[in-house]
């Protein structure tokens, strides 16, 4: 079932369940259902598995919209993230575990292992992560053929039913039993009780009280105990690191994941300086009195106060009568006491840290160790220190630490849930704490649960790539030369794509010419128009079929070698269904769906005949579908051309607002891959070369580029290399943006980008991003850095960085001035009233852009929407 519009259909087929008598018929039905699902296939199993991650993916906006509207807890775009973790990484963890069958065989001892499901499985989800929680426990009840009757938390409970009904139905229409999953529609503390009691297990997430029943139960159980995880900083820590990471980490969601800071232990020598890095970046620290006022707001009679829970810091110091900013991140309460007494040595769930000052390292460990056995034994730690030079602190805070989870120089939000800060922790959203936290488990809670294990994780980035074509040819008039490689590597057929122009004006001509005095035979498609089209390609795909090329080559603009790359892909894979190929992902190796191998049948051949997408050298491609208006981008690198022809012969002619559109196109590439969070040295070379040749040869182009070579090659080049750039590290929000003002105004690409860039750089360019971006391979903010770096590379002057930053923009203006950009939205062409018609509806197309993910500051919806207004006007 989707969620659409925030409001959950009113209509089910399935059974209520509101009281006892009720239960007792659901269980049964579960139980029926799971005897058959136990005799499903692995191939079955993982189908139905595949296809609910799918469908909870999709759905995780409106999911995490109904969440907060409904508990008033966290952020919406947080809960995305979570939701999208809870799909993704789960489904990317266990998408290739076997969990049927025969898994195990030692024929000399005679032994096999078997895998065999537990049965019914009994779910209680909590408040703090309704949906992100609901969809995790369905997807792994799914993957080990057991049945699952979730009891949601009643401040929470239409978002939680929500989740399951979303999964519950794609995994049905996939081939699962109907009662596989079920849900009490009206829960209590009686039917929490008799559904666990009814089940074979517990999976049990939420407060002590919960947790404590389920293991009362008389049932087996799989549980987690609270947080309260202390962090320290030694005097070896990157400190900007630590402060941003603790940040990132007590921010997210507003507090609520359970893995998250709660108290921090800083060395004395480095303790002004810790809390000057705190303050910049944009913590509050409570004066004597206002630490006395939330004290009252953390602990109301001695428990914790639920209006503080999720919430954000200046929402907690309105309730103790403090009045802060919006953006205000983290209260801070500087303290000494870590016994209960102190409110601030409590876990809190929310967005309010407590703060020691420790003289020696020893001091430190026993107060973390003090914290840990107040409220979060078996939990979470943190470490803040030197990797290197640490090894003898590292060893005795993991041997002292009596938690779970120890985490080394990592976030402990995004570090405890796993596979972010460290890819071989496991992915989960249910974090036991062992023995010393009265669980059953000490993992990561996943499909198989066997030991206690205490995991020593040390941050650990996925690595990174460089990919390339593995021919780029380049030179004023080398097409004809390049083209020869074909027949060197034995093409006997070329399919060009291109447009009827490219052919009137005979630039086709120059490629055929060759090709008929090599022998090669070929045919020419020449019908795509700009921003091609589905129904385009699908046209080209019936004549490949006709013809059946060892090859095929685009040229001209983006719009044919994006056409040629989606001809590509239907006609070596007609079977694959082209929603599933343009799926939205967090990180291109983790994604749901795997993009199928290209070139078996095909060799794919890129030529530009402008200078400004790049696409003849980066994965991505973008059609749109003509029955709907919708623009499906594309990405993954099997779509990378295996040739690149860059002559600037071809674009000689470009028309001067086409050069103008696609060199500002071809910068923004340079400048947002330069700051990317995926940004790298191989990329940043490539991007800051780019990015100069652009400012020199741009107006050149523009003003003389009919008979001015030089500039011509220099566009031509840059933007090849801003493609190879942006190919790898990927862009960010200004291209989101400019797809959905192009999508719903028509707005050329390159005019879009060029439009925004500007208030985009003043956005990111901050030392304290309100939130940075979700999963940055850099290791705290430095978007202002890098582009002061960008200005000095272009000699434009200034003293610091903001002055620097400031030229940047000035400059950038100037140029699009040179070359006719128009100055607003506005001046573009776009009405007021279709702008604000269509404004709530592009932000949030936006902020779930492919592009968005790689921005170097995580964007809030109504941020996007602030800079739209802003260049509009």
């Amino acid at each position: 079932m989707k969620v659409v519009n925030n409001k959950v259909p009113e209509k089910t087929t399935t059974q209520r369940v509101t009281n006892a008598q009720e239960l007792d018929i659901r269980m049964a039905q579960v139980r029926a259902a799971q005897k058959k699902y136990s005799t499903f296939t692995q191939k079955q199993v993982d189908q139905i598995f595949k296809a609910a991650a799918i469908a909870a993916n999709d759905q995780r906006i409106p999911l995490a919209k109904i969440a907060v509207e409904e508990t008033g807890m966290g952020l919406v775009e947080d809960k995305v993230i979570k939701n999208h973790f809870a799909s993704e990484y789960i489904y990317n963890c266990y998408k290739d575990s076997q969990t049927v069958g025969v898994f195990e065989n030692d024929e000399a001892g005679g032994i096999s292992k078997i895998y065999e499901p537990i049965g019914v499985l009994a779910a209680v989800v909590p408040t703090t992560n309704p949906t992100s929680t609901g969809i995790f426990k369905a997807l792994i009840a799914l993957k080990t053929r057991n049945g699952i009757v979730f009891s949601p938390h009643p401040g929470a409970k239409k978002c939680t039913i929500a989740a399951i009904k979303v999964v519950r139905d794609a995994a049905v229409a996939a081939g699962a039993p109907k009662d596989i999953i079920a849900w009490v529609d009206e829960p209590s503390i009686e039917l929490s009780g008799l559904v666990m009691k009814s089940a074979d297990l517990i999976l049990a997430t939420g407060g002590p009280g919960m947790v404590q029943a389920a293991y009362s139960s008389g049932k087996p159980a799989v549980g987690v105990g609270s947080g309260n995880t202390p962090a320290i900083i030694d005097d070896t820590a990157d400190i900007k690191m630590a402060v941003s990471s603790i940040l990132l980490s007590k921010n997210f969601d507003y507090g609520t994941i359970c893995a998250s800071e709660q108290t921090v232990i800083v060395m004395e020598s480095i303790y002004d300086e810790v809390r000057k890095e705190f303050i910049k970046r944009g913590a509050y620290f409570l004066t004597p009195d206002e630490t006395e006022k939330i004290r009252k707001v953390i602990l109301v009679d001695g428990r914790l106060n639920p209006k503080q829970v999720g919430r954000s810091a200046s929402t907690i110091a309105a309730l103790g009568g403090i009045k802060l900013p919006e953006e205000t991140k983290v209260l801070i309460g500087e303290i000494e006491s870590v016994e209960l007494e102190e409110e601030f040595s409590h876990e809190k769930l929310s967005t309010v840290l407590g703060m020691y000052k420790v003289k020696t390292f020893e001091e430190a460990l026993a107060k973390a160790e003090r914290l840990v056995v107040l409220g979060g034994y078996g939990h979470s730690s943190v470490l803040w220190t030197h990797r290197t030079k640490s090894k003898d602190r590292i060893a005795k805070f993991s041997s002292l630490m009596r938690t779970g989870r120890i985490m080394i120089n990592m976030p402990s939000s995004q570090g405890g849930i796993g596979d972010i800060f460290n890819f071989k922790t496991t992915p989960s959203l249910t974090l036991g704490c062992g023995s010393w936290g009265g669980n059953s488990v000490s993992e990561n809670v996943g499909i198989k649960q066997l030991l206690n294990i205490k995991n020593l994780a040390q941050r650990r980035e996925n690595m990174l790539w460089f990919k390339v074509p593995s021919r780029v040819y380049f030179k004023y008039g080398c097409i004809e030369k390049a083209i020869q490689e074909l027949k060197v590597l034995g093409k006997k057929k070329v399919f060009i794509v291109t447009d009827q122009i490219l052919v009137d004006l005979g630039i086709v001509h120059r490629a055929t010419r060759v090709l008929t005095e090599l022998g090669i035979e070929f045919k020419v498609f020449s019908d795509v128009l700009p921003d091609p089209t589905l129904a385009t390609a699908r046209a080209g795909v019936e004549q490949l079929n006709g013809f059946k090329p060892d090859t095929i080559m685009s040229i001209g603009g983006g719009s044919p070698i994006d056409a040629a790359k989606i001809m590509w892909v239907l006609y070596e894979h007609p079977e694959v269904k082209f929603e599933d190929l343009a799926m939205r992902f967090m990180d291109i190796r983790k994604r749901v769906y795997t993009f199928p191998v290209m070139g078996s049948k095909c060799y794919m051949v890129a030529v530009p005949t402008t200078a400004g997408t790049g696409s003849e050298v980066t994965p991505f491609a973008v059609i749109t579908d003509e029955k709907t208006g919708a623009k499906y981008p594309l990405a993954d690198y099997e779509l990378l051309p295996n040739m690149a022809i860059i002559d600037a012969e071809l674009m000689i002619n470009m028309p001067r607002g086409l050069t103008a559109a696609s060199g500002i196109d071809a910068l923004t590439h340079g400048l947002e891959s330069y700051v990317s969070v995926m940004a790298s040295p191989f990329t940043d070379g490539l991007a800051l070369e780019a990015i100069k040749e652009i400012f020199k040869n741009l107006p050149l182009a523009y003003n003389e580029g009919q008979t001015n070579i030089k500039a011509r090659e220099g566009m031509a080049h840059a933007s090849a290399m801003a493609g190879m750039a942006f190919g790898n590290a990927f862009l960010g929000v200004c291209h989101s943006m400019a797809h959905k003002l192009g999508s719903k105004h028509h707005v050329p690409h390159g005019v879009a980008n060029a439009l925004l860039i500007n208030e985009v750089i003043k956005y990111n360019a901050v030392d304290n991003p309100r939130k940075q971006g979700t999963f940055p391979q850099y290791e705290y903010p430095n978007a202002k850095r890098k582009y002061a770096m960008v200005s000095e590379a272009l000699n434009l002057g200034g003293k610091t960085d903001d002055e620097k930053v400031d030229l940047l923009i000035k400059a950038i203006q100037a140029l699009k001035d040179q070359v006719n950009i128009p100055k607003s939205i506005s001046a573009a062409g776009v009405k007021k009233e279709d702008f604000y018609e269509t404004l709530d509806e592009m932000c949030e197309l936006a902020f779930d852009d492919q592009c968005t993910g790689a921005n170097p500051r995580y964007p809030l919806i109504k941020e996007i929407k602030a800079m739209y207004i802003k260049v509009f006007e």
